[in-house]
């Protein structure tokens, strides 16, 4: 398990822009595309998440420290810290059943794929890490592994699912053709935010605000350009964040850039998918007569789109002052703050983007993310031990990424549970 552990997380260092590639390649050999041209797809994807890898990392690098100036600016003091999904993760790869969860994932989607039980075939290994959490969490808590493969199991299952369903809708509204997203953050946020975007549509007065970004456009000319809104939301937190002149306009430039780059990258990226998805079709049209197929992708895509930028933008300033106002909440938010644009990559498509609907859905969705992320507190403190060290003045490490994550806080509850029933 040692070797096997070593090697996982060996092969997760090179980064998604080395482990997409290699997966894609050897999937379009399976689907029988000409070995050039599945060099070429996967490649061009690799080259993809490059780009898409600097424009985040451009996104973070801004929202990061904005977040950590406005948090000492105003004064907030709560004793759980969001450490950000990359801490979490690095506790999650420390634990001795992890290793083995990929592999088992890719059993569970291939034997779903063969029954027809899913159409979502998931490339997208790096994520892989959310079932690896569920894993952890199961045996953390119950000290069962067999427990633990099984949260990582019904974790997975749930992620397909609700990647197929969604799916049209996704496709609909991002272009992004034969593509879904079983990425465990969209999906747990997608469960809560789409039923609840739906009842705050119907209310009167609301229902006829149009907020989608064509309709700013039309409206306000160069003003609704995704660069120009862009360049506001950034300064906007900038100046939240006490900056001077000078440091809200590099911000605001920054985030700008953002809005403009992004959906060139996602449209780079979709450029390498185009061939795996049509060798995927043309392999299944062959054998399975009616059946499509799903190529599972980062919902990281959905950033290229002007309406989750904006919304998960927006999310930020808002997030903090629930941190602060929301009673029984300790998690100061921060490390997942930038990942916000992905936890709404669902909600969106839902909401045919409209940025306002969507900033009122996921205030209450971020507002139920702090309260489990404060309740997840101690498991993955736990699991963050001697991998992952706190901050001074805080007493526990948490996120909203996993710790705020609907299913993965459903696990928790069901490990709570076994040790109430069995022990």
């Amino acid at each position: 398990m040692e070797t096997l552990t070593h090697a996982v997380q060996y092969f997760l260092n090179l980064g998604p822009s080395v482990m997409l590639p290699v997966f894609i390649f050897i999937i379009a050999l399976i689907f029988r595309v000409r070995p050039a041209k599945a060099l070429r797809s996967g490649v061009t994807i690799g080259i993809g998440m490059i780009g898409i890898n600097l424009v985040l990392t451009l996104l973070s690098n801004n929202i990061g420290p904005a977040a950590q100036a406005m948090v000492q600016r105003f004064g907030f003091h709560l004793t759980i810290i969001d450490v950000g999904w990359p801490g979490v993760s690095s506790g999650v790869w420390a634990q001795p059943i992890s290793a083995a969860v990929i592999p088992l994932a890719l059993v569970v989607n291939v034997i779903m794929l063969l029954l027809n039980w899913t159409k979502t075939m998931n490339v997208d290994i790096w994520n892989y890490w959310h079932f690896a959490a569920a894993a952890a969490t199961g045996y953390l808590v119950t000290g069962n592994l067999w427990f633990g493969f099984a949260m990582a199991i019904i974790y997975e299952v749930a992620c397909l699912i609700i990647a197929d369903r969604t799916a049209p809708t996704m496709q609909e509204y991002y272009g992004l053709e034969d593509v879904s997203f079983p990425t465990g953050s969209a999906n747990a946020m997608a469960l809560l935010g789409i039923p609840i975007g739906w009842l705050i549509g119907k209310i009167p007065g609301i229902n006829r605000v149009k907020a989608d970004p064509e309709t700013i456009q039309k409206r306000f000319g160069i003003f609704g350009e995704p660069w120009v809104m862009g360049f506001v939301i950034g300064a906007a937190l900038a100046a939240l964040a006490g900056y001077d002149v000078g440091k809200i306009a590099q911000v605001g430039m920054n985030m700008a850039g953002v809005m403009f780059l992004m959906p060139r990258m996602v449209k780079l990226l979709m450029e390498g998918l185009i061939p795996i998805s049509e060798g995927a079709q043309e392999f299944l049209q062959s054998r399975f007569k009616g059946r499509k197929i799903y190529i599972g992708m980062d919902a990281a895509l959905s950033t290229g789109s002007p309406a989750a930028l904006s919304s998960g933008l927006l999310l930020v300033p808002i997030t903090l002052f629930l941190a602060v106002v929301l009673p029984g909440n300790r998690v100061l938010p921060f490390g997942d703050l930038a990942t916000i644009p992905f936890f709404v990559a669902l909600i969106v498509p839902s909401r045919k983007g409209n940025i306002f609907t969507t900033v009122l859905t996921g205030t209450v969705v971020m507002a139920a993310a702090l309260l489990m992320a404060t309740d997840f507190g101690p498991v993955l403190t736990q699991m963050m031990s001697g991998v992952v060290n706190p901050p001074g003045g805080v007493t526990q490490m948490s996120n909203l990424d996993t710790g705020g994550n609907v299913l993965n806080w459903g696990v928790l509850k069901l490990s709570q549970l076994w040790n109430l029933v069995f022990h």
